[in-house]
């Protein structure tokens, strides 16, 4: 059984909440992921996944797919 993983990406270019529930419903749809936080206001995605089904590149990978910087 493979333990879930937490991972914290500082993002860039949130602009309002709504950015943040976009880009936490899109990371929250990926098979794999447990649990999405996204804050605007201190630009910080927290996503707690299963490393066996997804990997923090693509979860990273997605979120600069969307139009933001990840890092």
């Amino acid at each position: 059984m493979t333990t879930a993983v937490t991972t914290i990406f500082q993002v860039r270019g949130f602009q309002c909440a709504g950015c943040s529930e976009t880009l936490g419903r899109s990371l929250g749809r990926m098979e794999g992921v447990i649990r999405v936080r996204a804050d605007h206001e201190t630009g910080r995605v927290e996503v707690r996944f299963d490393p066996a089904r997804v990997t923090e590149e693509a979860l990273r990978e997605l979120i600069e797919a969307s139009g933001f910087e990840a890092r």
